[in-house]
């Protein structure tokens, strides 16, 4: 044994003298701790037993001083065998900052492509937005000509009628017929104009809403709260259009979800029109489905998670397609049947909640099982983004 050896392993200097046995050393390793708690004899004998192999072996041990060192074993052609230690400690300590750095690079790769997406999806709402507000400014006027003089029509037939009542005497049966039937259609006719109107009307505001964004007072709410006082609401209002409708409720508060700062009114929208979604959804699978053993389930959860609070909406209804999620938060984009939605929901939603509250809005569903709506809050907004949007 050399001198590097001794340092290598710290041992003292002439305490192995040439021809002391292997075992020696090794029950010194062993008495010094470099085993751990084991048997020793049974772990001597098995280092022992290592020795004995014929031809070339290699492995590596971290001896107690912090070292790594590779160990190889080379027969000789008088039968004995030489063993060669060598100190790969800086080695491996390099490769291990390698093999990090790598790591980091990566993740760092991973989040700026996440960035990328978030910002051409960012680019391409902001575009919509402001797209939308000009057609609803372009629409809103010739709109309130329309349902302005429809208003007045129902107004003059009315007149019109009672300066002809006196009349209707004079008319035989056949006529005044044919007369009731004629004023008729036209009432019915100007009741669907300003029922299409107002609903016209309706969509031209949420498309200023859209491009308008968020304008309400940021407070300090408590989430969970909120999050019951509009599941109350969405579900009493479609109690309100179908008296049969029910679902079952899961609900999962985590206590240390507590409060963040937000914008009340705005958020109670988003959650609301997550449930409402929900709702329309589990009424979809349960009329179409031909299930009978399905039973409508809600579960809404929040976890928290330190700086920011995440908030779930779990139903088991319809659920959706790739396709129909890669075009979710786009304007005018729906699943429903012509006059049962805009497509500004979720789109005014996405708005709220990325670009209002500097949050995440992702979803994942599959078709006939599940769709999971996943937002995620920080519980401070930046300061800067904070005072953007608290101008008027």
């Amino acid at each position: 044994m050399n001198s590097e050896f001794l340092r290598l392993f710290d041992y003292p200097p002439g305490l192995f003298p040439p021809g002391t046995p292997m075992d020696v050393m090794l029950r010194y390793n062993y008495e010094r701790g470099d085993f751990g708690d084991v048997d020793p004899d049974a772990t001597i004998a098995m280092l022992m037993k290592r020795f004995e192999v014929r031809g070339v072996i290699n492995a590596e041990r971290r001896v107690p001083n912090g070292r790594v060192i590779d160990i190889r074993t080379a027969p000789r052609a008088d039968g004995g065998f030489v063993v060669t230690h060598l100190d790969i400690t800086d080695r491996i300590r390099i490769e291990d900052e390698l093999r990090q750095a790598k790591e980091r690079a990566e993740a760092a790769a991973r989040e700026l492509r996440e960035a990328q997406q978030q910002l051409v999806v960012q680019e391409k709402m902001a575009s919509l937005g402001q797209l939308t507000a000009g057609i609803a400014h372009e629409l809103k006027n010739p709109l309130n000509f329309v349902n302005n003089f429809a208003e007045l029509s129902g107004e003059l037939l009315d007149e019109l009628c009672a300066l002809i009542s006196p009349l209707s005497a004079q008319l035989d049966p056949d006529q005044k017929a044919d007369f009731d039937e004629l004023v008729g259609s036209l009432h019915s006719n100007l009741r669907k104009i300003a029922e299409h109107g107002r609903r016209a009307d309706g969509i031209v505001k949420s498309m200023l809403a859209h491009s308008r964004g968020g304008s309400g007072e940021w407070r300090n709410t408590e989430l969970n709260v909120l999050i019951e006082e509009s599941l109350a609401l969405a579900y009493h209002a479609a109690r309100a259009q179908d008296r049969e409708f029910n679902v079952s409720f899961n609900r999962h508060y985590d206590p240390a979800a507590g409060t963040l700062d937000l914008v009340p009114q705005d958020m109670s929208r988003v959650l609301v029109n997550l449930f409402t979604n929900a709702f329309y959804s589990v009424r979809r699978r349960q009329r179409d489905g031909g299930e009978n053993d399905y039973r409508p389930q809600l579960t809404i959860t929040t976890i928290d998670c330190n700086d920011k609070v995440q908030i779930k909406v779990h139903d088991n209804g319809a659920g959706m397609s790739k396709p129909v999620i890669d075009k979710l938060f786009t304007p005018f984009f729906t699943t429903k049947p012509t006059g049962e939605g805009t497509g500004l929901g979720l789109s005014l939603s996405y708005d709220i909640v990325v670009h209002q509250h500097r949050g995440r809005f992702d979803v994942s569903s599959v078709e006939n099982e599940y769709a999971e709506f996943t937002i995620t809050l920080p519980r401070v907004v930046p300061p800067v983004s904070l005072g953007e949007r608290r101008k008027p």
